[in-house]
Parts: structure tokens; C-alpha cells; sequence
């Protein structure tokens, strides 16, 4: 579920063709990127086992843009910093933390789609908006609260393990 990518670097490669040949659906992948179309986390979304994908940065994918926009993948964009942060809160123990980056944005207003209807529709069956984020203001700044990530397991690319 969470994969260790950055763009086309560290990839952990032989464990995503696993998961190609194992066929497991209904993925939920966490890394800063989407792969590209035929490397990576884009093998995984060619298949169609994503079926939500948590990252920062998704701009070179064609199949991830078209998956999306037709609401055949779930998509929550999250800011570079904000995703490491929910992914060491997790890991931490802690359930959510308040940051000001998305502060006053549509983020923090929520509606923002993380799925698309049938042909793009922004309404009706099948569209799944993104939830309203608490706001507070601490010391005259205004921040929204952002849940951590956690997950079933992480694929990591190592050259050695024990």
C-alpha cells in the first residue's frame, strides 16, 4: 500500500511486477508520484488495481489522468510536505495534526473531486468529494487539520534484507 517512489528513482520494481502477477484489486497506493505510464506504480494502474491513489505529484502519467477523469480512480491530491507529515504521524502513533499549508483553499472547503462521475461529471452517481477540513487559528495563523496515513505494508527497494 505505501510505495517507497521518487519520480523514476528507488523504485521497488520486482515487488510491483509481484503485485502485477499476484492480481490483488482495490489497492490503495501512497507515494509522492503515480509512475508513469509503463513503469512503476503505472503498471498497477494499466491493471487496474488501484483503485485510490494518495500522492503529490501525478504529471506524467497519461493512464492516471485518463483513469481519473473518467471516475475510474480515486485520486487525493496532498501537498509534497503535508504527505511526509501524515505518513510520520502515522507511523508515530498520531491520528491527525494541524498544518497551515491549504489553509483557505478549496482543500479546507472540501468539494474538491477525489472521483470523478461517468464522462468527468463533477455531480451525481459516482462522484466522491473530498470532506470539509477543521479549522483553527493559532497565534494569529490560520491552519486545517490533516489526518495521518497508515498501512497494511510498504514496498521498499532495498539491496539487501534480512
Amino acid at each position: 500500500r505505501l510505495a517507497n517512489t521518487w519520480r523514476s528513482c528507488g523504485i521497488p520494481e520486482n515487488l510491483i511486477d509481484a503485485l502485477v502477477r499476484k492480481g490483488p484489486k482495490n489497492l490503495t497506493a501512497v507515494s509522492n508520484n503515480a509512475g508513469v505510464d509503463n513503469f512503476g506504480l503505472g503498471l498497477l494502474l494499466q491493471t487496474g488495481q488501484i483503485k485510490r491513489m494518495i500522492s503529490s505529484y501525478v504529471g506524467e502519467n497519461k493512464k492516471f489522468e485518463e483513469l481519473y477523469l473518467s471516475g475510474q480512480l480515486e485520486v487525493e491530491l496532498t501537498p509534497q510536505g503535508t504527505l511526509a507529515e501524515r505518513l510520520r504521524a502515522g507511523g508515530a502513533g498520531i491520528p491527525a495534526f494541524y498544518t497551515p499549508t491549504a489553509a483557505g483553499t478549496i482543500i479546507q472547503d472540501g468539494g474538491f473531486p477525489i472521483r470523478f462521475g461517468p464522462n468527468g461529471a463533477m455531480e451525481g452517481e459516482g462522484v466522491i468529494k473530498a470532506h470539509p477540513r477543521e479549522a483553527r487559528e493559532f497565534n494569529g495563523r490560520n491552519y486545517i487539520l490533516e489526518e495521518a496515513i497508515t498501512g497494511d505494508f510498504s514496498l521498499i527497494k532495498g539491496w539487501k534484507a534480512d
